[in-house]
């Protein structure tokens, strides 16, 4: 969950450093830190660290880090596991001679017992951290090898991985070798740069996107030593290894607010286009065309979409298409229950992994087990080259660009999007399985598919009058979400949203369930906010919000139907589809919604506390 960025070659490394760790800041932290080798008069290379608690800007604002020219560094922004935010556990951690340093993303499960065996060495280890085992585990097998050639910190660095248990993605430093960087992995992701005269490495792309497009994608238990003319691949054993140069074509600009206040804002605003490239080619006259030409859908007895969060809530939502058109039982599953239950899958089995950053760990771990027992394996994915599309069978990608405000907009949408023409591309392989009738049907939600762009530019019209809810709102401790069928997954997702960047207790129900217990928490000036898309229930949505109103609670609903009741006063309209579809228009104003009570409340909307963009731990 953490950040890194590493920089070699002829320029000053500080900016460079600077603006990558700024372009991560969404990934979360609570931290930051950098080292960097200056030369001293002697000659010789020092080895500087800086460090702090709090933001990238701490460092920026640090004279003496900005007046240094080095032209090597290694830079990180910590979200804390092991120890309290502090500037003594900020990275980069050093080993006790100082000449090594270590920034590290992931978690070193058994980092106790190594503390107890440095300890026993000789080595004091001065924070609370997993990764301060690290670089005095390279300190000590460096000498314990006595080869102090470069290949000897090499074989010492990977000497040290081999007792690590866990995650790990690293950047190596030292001040005895001052013209390389080198850098390993393990379930953390970690990729390289390559430059003219000039190399970076990164945990995500954007990162340094601004300065090359030409990126390796490191896979587990490799490692790399890195120049500012070369770089070189080792695989576990220390041999050379091969690896393939690709080309991002992503446009660093994209991640700039454009005028937006922030971040979040531009991206709810960017989900008519999103979701339209998301649709992209995928039609064909009147086919749609997906890669997975070579798969035959009829020896699945079963699908699983695993997924967390807000991709888990696009699973959900997308289930009903699905089972009426795929015609095979679906379970939707928490990546972090998934991987740990022994799920009861085989090669009959179809499991639809999605994350929009590809790195999410859980969800790493769960798609790992499926492949283990000869299930087939779908990605839907944002980011191109991450850990997930290079384990599944087969990849789909939303076409989102870079989301860079910490709680997700458009990757939902464009997730739901893209699952919601999944499951008719199953159907049209299976048309067999359906009647006269469900052909019709598949046929118009086709029709709206491609409908989508517009209908949600319709529904972001919404913005004023949520704007008059959330003013209402955002004094409130608890806010309830209603709904049944695909309204009641949207639910979710809304209270999801609101929690995470107003933090504003809110919970999501499905409506009829509300007599079984959770209609006790109704009560004078409670809030309840209820999504009413489906025709065919809306009798019994609107009857289970009358109950809520009997009771004292403030009632707002966004709906697609006609409501004529004189009891609801507070109605957001929203443009019509297909229930099916419609999780994808009425979560517009939800997200305003939470964005906009966020806004009330003077929040940094899009770097919410305690969160992280992109979940590379368990």
């Amino acid at each position: 969950m953490c950040g890194i960025v590493g920089y070699i070659g002829t320029k000053k490394a500080v900016p460079v450093l600077i603006n990558g760790l700024l372009s991560l800041e969404y990934r979360g932290y609570d931290s930051a830190g950098i080292a960097v080798l200056n030369s001293s008069k002697s000659s010789d290379y020092e080895l500087d660290i800086f460090r702090d608690k709090g933001r990238v800007k701490n460092l920026q604002d640090n004279k003496d880090l900005q007046k240094s020219d080095s032209t090597i560094g290694i830079a990180h922004t910590r979200w804390a596991t092991h120890g309290i935010p502090s500037k003594e556990n900020a990275h980069p951690h050093t080993n006790n001679d100082k000449n090594i340093a270590v920034v590290h993303n992931g978690i070193i499960e058994n980092y106790d017992k190594l503390r107890t065996f440095l300890s026993n060495k000789g080595y004091t280890l001065y924070s609370e951290t997993d990764t301060e085992v690290i670089p005095n585990l390279v300190d000590y097998y460096y000498k314990k090898n006595k080869d102090f050639s470069e290949a000897g910190l090499l074989k010492a660095v990977a000497d040290t991985l081999n007792d690590l248990i866990g995650s790990y993605a690293i950047g190596v430093l030292s001040n005895n070798f001052p013209d390389q960087i080198i850098v390993a992995k393990k379930d953390s992701p970690l990729v390289v740069g390559k430059g003219d005269g000039e190399n970076y490495i990164a945990s995500d792309i954007p990162a340094v996107l601004s300065h090359t497009k030409n990126f390796y994608f490191m896979e587990d238990g490799e490692l790399a030593v890195i120049s500012k003319d070369n770089i070189d691949f080792y695989n576990t054993f220390l041999k050379k290894i091969k690896k393939d140069l690709k080309n991002i074509e992503w446009d660093s600009t994209q991640s700039e607010k454009n005028g937006y206040d922030d971040f979040m804002l531009k991206e709810i605003f960017e989900q008519p286009k999103a979701v339209l490239e998301t649709i992209g080619t995928s039609f064909e006259k009147d086919k749609i065309n997906l890669p997975l030409d070579d798969i035959k859908f009829s020896k699945f007895n079963k699908i699983y979409i695993v997924a967390c969060g807000t991709a888990m809530h696009a699973g959900l939502a997308t289930k009903y298409t699905f089972e009426k058109f795929a015609k095979i039982p679906m379970e939707v599953d928490v990546s972090s229950e998934f991987r740990y239950r022994d799920p009861l899958i085989n090669e009959h089995t179809l499991c639809i992994f999605i994350s929009q950053s590809g790195e999410t760990a859980d969800t790493i771990a769960a798609l790992k087990l499926a492949k283990s027992k000869g299930s087939t394996t779908i990605a839907i994915v944002n980011v191109i080259g991450s850990s997930i599309t290079r384990l599944a069978d087969y990849v789909l990608y939303t076409h989102a660009g870079p989301e860079i405000a910490v709680a997700s907009t458009k990757a939902y949408t464009c997730q739901t999007t893209l699952l919601n023409i999944l499951a008719l591309y199953i159907a049209e392989n299976n048309l067999n399985n359906l009647d006269d009738k469900e052909v019709k049907e598949l046929a118009s939600l086709k029709k709206d598919i491609l409908s989508l762009p517009q209908k949600i530019e319709d529904a972001l019209k919404t913005a004023d009058a949520v704007k008059d809810i959330a003013k209402n709102i955002y004094k409130k401790k608890d806010v309830f979400f209603i709904g049944r069928n695909t309204d009641y997954t949207v639910s979710l997702e809304a209270s999801l949203k609101l929690k995470e960047i107003s933090y504003i207790h809110s919970d999501a129900y499905a409506a009829g369930e509300l007599k079984h217990g959770s209609i006790a928490l109704m009560e004078d000036s409670v809030d309840v906010i209820g999504i009413v898309t489906n025709t065919k229930i809306l009798p019994k949505t609107i009857s289970n919000l009358e109950e809520v109103i009997t009771r004292g609670a403030n009632v707002y609903i966004i709906t697609d139907q006609t409501i004529d009741n004189k009891a609801f006063k507070n109605i957001i309209s929203i443009p019509k589809i297909s229930y099916m579809l419609s999780p994808i228009v009425s979560v517009i104003p939800l997200q305003l919604l939470a964005y906009y009570v966020a806004k009330n409340k003077k929040l940094d909307v899009d770097k919410p506390r305690n969160l992280a963009k992109s979940v590379t731990v368990e």
